[in-house]
């Protein structure tokens, strides 16, 4: 119910108001007041909707009131009642943001008409703000599946630049800064630490935190100005950390890849942080991909960046043969170049270890491989490295008969029913027991785009069915097809049809729009 105050030194002024206005309002609360000093003390328990005020009152004028009164409660409507009718008095009042303005002595009907117009546009304000909250609270319940959804397409896919561009804008971070990667590896039986490490992240505001694949945690951090990237990023490896009582660290390491520019370059820092995490022996439990590269540290064939990328792609296809190929070729080659054996058999593991989290990426279950013996020359080095490569590619090809033929066909029928809910590859995953990316990969293969394409056409073409019914508003389609912003709705429409959606609209229904 609304509720009205009444503001004017004239009694007989007052109750006439108040006898009009119950008369047109049956459902108005309506309280008065008898000077401007009054009427401010009683705006704060009443807390009326709207003021009728007189702007010629003794003492504190009504211009004064409303002066008072607009700068701690900014919602309240005024509308001034006043016989003087002077332009000093109107401009003064329009500057207040006052709504209205009647002369004494006006008509019944244009008292009502004049009240109810504002009325209205309260009623309108009210219902907006409560939309907009809505939208606001249903963002923040959805603002961690989004993080962790950009941080997947991100790292492991192909992004839509429309989506992505309305994601990120979403989360308001400045991603004009530099960012960089960090890959967190848990030890077995702690991923329920993910909860706290998402927790730690988020209270600083640092970055995004992915999903849990396997047992690492993939962050996409940004750089603060003033403080050096090395400092901030050993600073928040440590407070990460920090939480572990040290008798419990085993396991536990944090890898950090180098610094870039844009969104899309972070999936090399991401790899470069994979790689910064091969030996977690070290009592640190935190090390920089800049130092696993340093000039003296030997990293025969895997310094190169673009290796690196090559690599995690033919893991990531199974690509096993063509992998044990080339690594025997190397070993070959230092054979014949009387390269000291230890180290490039760790020069190998390393190479065997990189691929494991790759595999753990996919979900892809296994232990740490490991060489069962010390080579005492490279034919035996050969031997076990070329063991180790094809105990990874069977479990990767279990991993791949455990999935059904027909995986595609229902995910995309879960997709296509649940398109109207806040979904994700993340969520998908854990409905399908898959990996985000191993999802994502399948369709690319299988359909040839990414989820996030198949997800908007099945949600566009319910938009589509919809629009045939004249009755639904556009407001009403956005929030049913699962948007939870019209412009953003009309922007997506757009881009995938061509034309807006009212014009679309207009021109199924023929122009009965």
């Amino acid at each position: 119910m609304m509720k009205l105050l009444i503001v004017d030194d004239e009694q007989v002024g007052r109750e006439g108001l108040q006898a009009i206005l119950q008369k047109g309002f049956t459902d108005l609360i309506i309280e008065q007041a008898p000077n401007g000093r009054i009427a401010i003390s009683m705006v704060e328990h009443f807390q009326p909707d709207l003021i009728l005020m007189d702007i010629k009152m003794p003492g504190m004028d009504g211009l004064e009131t409303t002066e008072h009164i607009a700068g701690a409660f900014p919602d309240i409507k005024v509308i001034m009642f006043t016989a003087y009718d002077t332009f000093d008095y109107a401009r003064r009042a329009i500057k207040l943001g006052v709504k209205d303005y009647l002369l004494k002595p006006s008509k019944a009907s244009e008292i009502v008409s004049t009240v109810k117009r504002v009325l209205e546009q309260i009623t309108q304000e009210q219902l907006d703000r409560e939309q907009s909250r809505l939208r606001s609270d249903a963002l923040q319940k959805v603002m961690p599946v989004i993080e962790a959804d950009i941080v997947t397409q991100l790292l492991f896919d192909h992004v839509h630049q429309v989506h992505s561009d309305e994601l990120v804008r979403w989360l308001g971070v400045d991603t004009d800064s530099d960012k960089f990667a960090m890959a967190i590896l848990l030890p077995a039986g702690r991923e329920n630490a993910y909860t706290m490490i998402k927790e730690k992240i988020s209270a600083t505001g640092s970055g995004w935190v992915g999903a849990l694949y396997g047992r690492q945690i993939p962050v996409i951090a940004f750089r603060q100005s003033g403080v050096s990237f090395r400092s901030q990023a050993a600073a928040l490896a440590r407070d990460l950390l920090s939480s572990i009582r040290p008798d419990e660290r085993e396991g536990w390491f944090v890898g950090i890849g180098n610094t870039c520019e844009s969104l899309s370059q972070v999936r090399q820092s991401y790899q470069e942080a994979l790689i910064a995490t091969m030996d977690v022996s070290l009592p640190v439990k935190y090390r920089f991909y800049a130092d696993v590269s340093a000039p003296g540290a030997a990293h025969p064939d895997s310094t190169s960046r673009s290796w690196e990328q090559h690599f995690f792609e033919q893991v990531r296809l199974g690509e096993w043969q063509t992998i044990c190929e080339d690594t025997m070729e190397m070993l070959r080659r230092y054979e014949n170049q009387g390269a000291n054996r230890l180290q490039i058999q760790q020069r190998v593991l390393e190479r065997i270890w990189i691929a494991s989290r790759v595999l753990a990426e996919m979900g892809v279950e296994m232990d740490t491989p490991l060489y069962s013996f010390e080579a005492q020359d490279y034919r035996q080095l050969r031997i076990e490295t070329a063991r180790i490569w094809d105990q990874m590619r069977m479990l990767h090809d279990e991993h791949l008969e455990r999935i059904k033929p027909d995986t595609i066909r229902r995910i995309k029928q879960y997709i296509t029913e649940h398109s109207h809910q806040d979904i994700s590859l993340e969520g998908i995953g854990e409905r399908f027991e898959l990996s985000p990316f191993y999802i994502s990969k399948l369709f690319k293969e299988q359909l040839g785009v990414n989820y996030i394409d198949f997800l908007t056409e099945c949600r566009i073409n319910k938009a589509k069915k919809l629009m045939i019914d004249p009755l639904r508003s556009m407001k009403e389609i956005t929030f049913e097809v699962g948007y939870h912003d019209p412009n953003y709705f009309s922007k997506v429409f757009k881009k995938m049809c061509d034309v807006s959606p009212t014009e679309y609209r207009k021109s199924l229904l023929g122009g009965r729009v």
